[in-house]
């Protein structure tokens, strides 16, 4: 899994990365819980599901909205998710994986 933070507007932090084990992208933005101190809330969060966001122009829409993002972010994404192509969910992850879904993945 990787993981890009970005900072935005009023506050607001953008999460983005490849998360290998649902073969997708996310995108979490959060910002400063009102009601609790020294907390954030998660507003926007996409990528929770197998192959929700399958490019990183995907995430990067979802997240552009939020905060400036580099020019290369792209292509960083891109270079993450290639990193993982050779590795496999163990036992416990592909268990976990048909709980969760009603299938492997």
């Amino acid at each position: 899994m990787s993981r890009h933070t970005f900072a935005g507007t009023a506050g607001v932090s953008v999460a983005i990365g490849w998360d290998r084990p649902l073969d997708t992208f996310y995108v979490q933005v959060s910002r400063p819980d009102p009601e609790d101190e020294g907390e954030r809330e998660t507003f926007v969060w996409e990528g929770t599901s197998p192959r929700e966001l399958p490019t990183a122009a995907a995430a990067i829409a979802v997240a552009a909205s939020h905060a400036e993002l580099p020019a290369d972010l792209g292509s960083t994404l891109e270079t993450d998710r290639l990193k993982t192509l050779g590795s496999f969910d163990g036992p416990a992850q592909a268990a976990m994986k048909r709980q969760r879904f009603g299938r492997d993945l």
